[in-house]
């Protein structure tokens, strides 16, 4: 049975929000009033791959693009070579134009498994942003003062722990505070750890009589309140292979299941109490099976769910296994090495070292010069398989 608009307005509402500016009763308001509403998103390009973060904020424009919201897509060319100084200790690296530029190639690829593309405006905020002379930088900086952009923590962070703050650091939420208004729109949606940058938008936007709601979401943090990102190192992303995706997130903290289903997936908030209930790893499997559903498709998914259960489970190789050739007596370092499942014996030894290598039983290589003595299944890291095959005597 589809839902009314008010249900899909109450949906939106009741699940990964952190806070909605100014407030979430005014925006219901301009919803329900079929007032035309033109939305937009920023990914700065600091990476190849998109993950769960992206995702649960595309989620949420899906809710709105089946509302009839415009949507717009900002690719950050520009913003993406300063660096958001958000939640960030040290600067962030400068990037080149040509490095951003190669880095967002496929984001249209994946954000279309989630949204309709076709129905997606894509916009480049160097078009407008690499133009501004300085007296027009000038002009928008004298809109703020400088307690206002050092009174952000990670700057007062830095400032106790003497670590230096650059000023082209200031600049980068007054850059997209521009683009709100260089595109006239009148919402902004972005994870909560952007809300000072997205207020300050709609701070440059009221003064030029325009107004702009401001959609904060949920993160997806780990138990210790740490984001699960690109900055990180621990994210999925839209890019990973089924297995991969399934697999890093039955990785996760049991605590995470919860959050996982309310800002990753669509699964209904009655089904998500029913889960709540279950065995956490029976609920973590659907968690996983419902990610990987809505990034490669329901087919996928249940062959990641059945790979999963074979490989980590019952144990079994998996079809998937590499085959690679060698000899009795070599040392498998140099047969990982010269296959290119590994790049050096460097990387052979840290794995090694940290229980990174295993016999198909289970058992650990513990010896960083294990010869080869017969056709045998080996574990690399945390989900490749590879299958050693010796000549028949």
């Amino acid at each position: 049975m589809s839902k009314t608009k008010d249900e899909i307005i109450k949906v939106f509402l009741s699940r990964g929000i952190e806070q909605i500016y100014p407030s979430p009763a005014e925006f219901t308001s301009y919803l329900a009033q079929s007032q035309p509403l033109k939305i937009y998103y920023g990914i700065d390009p600091t990476g190849p791959t998109l993950h769960l973060g992206h995702l649960s904020v595309m989620l949420k424009l899906k809710i709105l693009q089946d509302l009839g919201a415009e949507i717009i897509v900002l690719i950050g060319d520009f913003t993406a070579q300063i660096g958001d100084p958000t939640d960030k200790g040290e600067a962030r690296q400068v990037l080149t134009h040509e490095q951003v530029l190669t880095n967002c190639r496929s984001y249209k690829k994946q954000i279309g498994k989630v949204l309709d593309r076709q129905k997606i405006k894509f916009v480049y905020n160097s078009r407008w942003l690499a133009k501004l002379n300085f007296s027009q930088l000038i002009t928008i900086a004298s809109e703020f003062t400088l307690g206002q952009m050092v009174e952000r923590d990670m700057f007062q962070e830095r400032i106790k722990a003497g670590r230096p703050v650059f000023l082209h650091e200031f600049f980068y939420p007054l850059m997209q505070g521009y683009d709100s208004v260089h595109l006239g729109v009148n919402a902004e949606i972005g994870g909560n750890d952007q809300t000072f940058n997205m207020l300050t938008g709609r701070t440059m936007q009221k003064k030029r009589g325009q107004e702009k709601f401001v959609i904060a979401t949920k993160l997806l943090v780990d138990p210790t309140g740490k984001k699960m990102g690109k900055s990180e190192g621990n994210m999925v992303t839209l890019a990973d292979e089924p297995n991969d995706v399934y697999g890093k997130v039955m990785s996760w903290p049991d605590e995470m299941i919860m959050l996982g289903f309310e800002i990753c997936t669509e699964v209904d908030l009655t089904e998500m109490a029913k889960l709540n209930k279950q065995n956490p790893r029976d609920a973590k499997m659907v968690l996983a099976r419902e990610i990987v559903k809505i990034i490669h498709g329901v087919n996928k998914a249940v062959r990641a769910e059945k790979y999963f259960i074979n490989t980590f489970q019952k144990r079994l190789v998996p079809d998937e296994a590499i085959e690679i050739p060698a000899q009795i007596g070599e040392l498998l370092s140099e047969v990982l090495v010269r296959a290119g499942i590994l790049s050096s014996k460097g990387e052979f030894k840290r794995l090694v070292d940290g229980g990174g290598v295993s016999f198909e039983g289970g058992e650990n290589v513990a010896d960083l010069y294990q010869k080869i003595i017969k056709t045998t299944v080996f574990k690399i890291g945390k989900k490749k398989f590879v299958k050693v095959l010796v000549p028949e005597n």
